[in-house]
């Protein structure tokens, strides 16, 4: 599916173009954003890098990620970044994940941010499961799953190597019997 443009009350998916680099670098780039991520604050060379990748990989057949840019509706600004990857060892199943530049949390838009991800899995996608994993200390993005009905499933032990240490993750997903849409009951 390609491209994808998905809107929410205040917020839309788009795809990410070259000129996205220096918006995907102040969150990527950002020690205070990257601080429960899964890897430290990237370069800006290395999210150029990204941003090309994920450019490149927007029109594989089949495609198998979405990396995909959160913006304002009002007014086009890329305040985050938002993937969905079909795992191809799950049955219509995949990962998401989601990061927003720090001066736009707390105003419920990673809640908006994953619903519209969602949206786009169960929708769009015909998916039956959607999961992401989060550090155990990141405890805006355990209310935000949980705000979206994504239920926590357990812990992977050691998932995540960063700063030298290893990490533990904690899983939540949802079910496509699960998913319901902003607004509805």
């Amino acid at each position: 599916m390609y491209p994808v443009r998905r809107s929410g009350t205040r917020l839309g998916l788009r795809e990410l173009v070259h000129e996205d680099v220096d918006a995907v670098f102040a969150v990527y780039g950002s020690p205070e954003a990257t601080e429960h991520l899964s890897f430290e604050p990237r370069t800006r060379e290395q999210v150029a890098q990204i941003v090309a990748r994920s450019i490149a990989s927007a029109t594989a057949t089949p495609r198998a990620e979405y990396a995909l840019a959160v913006v304002r509706r009002d007014t086009g600004e890329l305040v985050g970044f938002g993937r969905l990857a079909t795992d191809p060892h799950q049955q219509r199943g995949a990962t998401m994940g989601f990061a927003l530049r720090p001066d736009a949390w707390g105003r419920g838009y990673g809640v908006e941010s994953v619903r519209l991800l969602l949206g786009l899995g169960f929708e769009d996608l015909d998916l039956h499961r959607v999961w992401g994993a989060r550090s155990p200390l990141n405890e805006a993005s355990a209310r935000t799953m949980a705000a979206v009905g994504m239920v926590e499933e357990g812990m992977i032990r050691e998932h995540v190597r960063k700063a030298g240490r290893w990490r533990d993750s904690v899983v939540h997903a949802i079910l496509d019997r699960e998913w319901r849409p902003a607004g509805t009951a």
